[in-house]
């Protein structure tokens, strides 16, 4: 019964190793990915934002982005990514957030 305590003490070990390692490099991976673009709670026009989509098929939606200062209207489908219109995001209006 000893050599049964013992390994099942040495199985939990490994897993709670294996546990802390992955939170660790779930937590190195957050913060790489927080430093790649803005701080939080600055607004930088630079961004990518995503405003809306309207699916217009099963497989197919048409979605409104805004890129540095534009709204970018993009055809979606399983083939590719088709960029419809772009214009001038209006001056001073708040981003919308829908859908």
């Amino acid at each position: 019964m000893d050599n049964f305590s013992r390994e099942l003490l040495s199985t939990f070990v490994a897993l709670a190793f294996v546990v802390a390692l992955a939170w660790a490099s779930i937590a190195l991976l957050k913060r790489m990915q927080q430093g790649r673009g803005s701080r939080p709670g600055t607004r930088d026009d630079s961004e990518l934002r995503f405003v809306r989509a309207l699916p217009v098929g099963t497989k197919e939606r048409v979605v409104v982005v805004q890129y540095r200062g534009e709204e970018w209207l993009l055809g979606v489908t399983t083939g590719g990514i088709t960029l419809l219109a772009r214009t001038p995001s209006p001056a001073g209006s708040p981003l919308r957030t829908e859908g």
